[in-house]
């Protein structure tokens, strides 16, 4: 699966790394260069990072049903 991101998502971080780079290395990079960098990370880091998101979420739904007569159960009340 290719991360896809929508137009707008992406001039965000492009102009976020653009950013990163002006504050952080005094260096005012162009938006091309910030788009190679971007899709560089997108495909290095990315997948890894989806991944282990996946991974998280099965583990929290996995633990929620196996209890899930304790997250959901209601006493009834003594008769």
């Amino acid at each position: 699966m290719r991360i896809q991101l929508s137009h707008e998502r992406r001039q965000t971080l492009v102009a976020a790394t653009q950013a990163y780079f002006r504050d952080q290395h005094d260096d005012d990079i162009g938006e091309l260069k910030a788009s190679l960098i971007l899709d560089f990370f997108l495909k290095q880091l990315a997948p890894s990072v989806y991944n282990e998101a996946i991974r998280d979420a099965q583990r929290f739904i996995q633990d929620k049903l196996i209890d899930l007569e304790g997250e959901l159960y209601e006493a009834e009340p003594d008769r």
